[in-house]
């Protein structure tokens, strides 16, 4: 009767230390102005359009006010970007390739048209994103730009370097495709028209310019064409805090049953069934859990968790305990990854060594990025196990 006692409290104490690890979340919460940080490969886009310019050259006078009228010319425009966050973005843009040359003190229907190229770099900015917060279904973005980089006048075979700044919008159809309308200039030393003089008087002068204005299209790429809300670990915490007092207080109940059967087991110390308990007691793994991108253990109340090993390992020297932390592959790179779940892996053995755990009874790695577990936070963590 004794013996049917005890295995039914080893298999009770089993369940609760197993329970310890599965944890059901229907709905994670998460930080409502924090994001995950993607993968190098996501978030890239392509876009290419159809842009009217007109260029004012640094030493004409007279000139219709119209931007457009009489010097408007069609050209195209290519570009490539990446978004590194919801606020800030680069890209390389291509824009060319006709333009009507204005050299005159006044212009003339004999102006001649000449070929062109801008090649530039620009750092975007969301600022839909930035005042009103992410929201990957915003139907309209409104993006300013500034950027810099090598124009080339072909008909006169002249290279130079130009400033670059606007105002992109992009009209959401759906996660991969959208409508780009935007307005831009480029400013180059005044030399570029392959004049370098200036109208007198006129300080706007000092400098060539082309005024742009585009539509096109924009194709987002890559595995993943937004971000994630980041997981409120302290959050999630509370959202089981419930399930955590019951499970403590179904193990404070089994403690007081332990602490019977130990005082029944001590006036027979030559029963093998105490050993047993102890190795069905210790052997479920114990998971220590983090928030993205940190190696700081992300509640100090998860630490309980770790004193039964630690006494375990106090109680008997031939047991070691193997730490092995772990990150998720959906965010960072792999190298940063490993290098985190190393971190990571060393925090909580710093934890068992206060805990009177000796580092000769430690294993320690670090095994990098990891998807096995959803949510994806919970892949963020380190498990302590017993080994021999």
């Amino acid at each position: 009767m004794k013996k049917l006692m005890l295995a039914l409290a080893i298999a009770s104490m089993s369940t609760a230390a197993i329970a310890q690890e599965t944890v059901t979340v229907t709905d994670v919460p998460v930080k409502e102005n924090s994001v995950e940080t993607n993968s190098f490969w996501s978030n890239w886009f392509i876009s290419a359009g159809v842009n009217l310019n007109a260029f004012y050259s640094s030493q004409e006078l007279n000139l219709s006010k119209s931007p457009f009228n009489d010097r408007g010319k069609v050209g195209f425009n290519v570009a490539v970007g990446k978004w590194f966050t919801p606020g800030l973005g680069l890209r390389a843009k291509f824009d060319g390739v006709k333009g009507v040359q204005v050299n005159g003190a006044v212009w003339s229907p004999d102006n001649e048209d000449f070929s062109y190229w801008n090649l530039h770099g620009d750092v975007l900015f969301n600022l839909s994103n930035m005042i009103f917060g992410y929201n990957e279904n915003r139907v309209w973005n409104f993006i300013p730009y500034v950027g810099s980089g090598a124009i080339r006048n072909c008909s006169t075979n002249n290279y130079t370097w130009g400033a670059n700044l606007g105002i992109l919008n992009t009209f959401r159809i759906n996660k991969r495709l959208s409508v780009n309308f935007e307005v831009g200039a480029l400013v180059a030393p005044k030399g570029f028209d392959g004049d370098a003089t200036k109208a007198k008087d006129k300080a706007w002068r000092a400098a060539d310019k082309v005024l742009t204005a585009s539509v096109g299209l924009t194709v987002n790429l890559g595995k993943t064409t937004g971000f994630r809300k980041a997981t409120d670990v302290d959050a999630l915490m509370a959202l089981n805090q419930s399930q955590l007092d019951a499970l403590n207080s179904a193990l404070a109940a089994q403690q007081n049953e332990n602490a019977r059967l130990k005082e029944e087991l001590a006036k027979k110390p030559k029963e093998v069934v105490r050993t047993e308990y102890q190795k069905e007691y210790v052997s479920a793994p114990r998971s220590i859990f983090f928030n993205i991108g940190s190696s700081k253990i992300a509640s100090r109340k998860e630490i309980v968790n770790l004193q039964v090993l630690a006494d375990a390992v106090k109680a008997d020297n031939s047991i070691k305990l193997k730490v092995t932390g772990y990150a998720d592959s959906a965010t960072g790179s792999a190298a940063f990854n490993q290098t985190l779940s190393e971190k990571r892996a060393n925090r909580v053995a710093d934890e068992l060594v206060k805990l009177g755990v000796s580092r000769d009874n430690l294993i320690v790695e670090g095994l990098g990025g990891v998807a096995t577990l959803t949510p994806n936070s919970y892949n963020r963590r380190v498990i302590v196990d017993v080994v021999k």
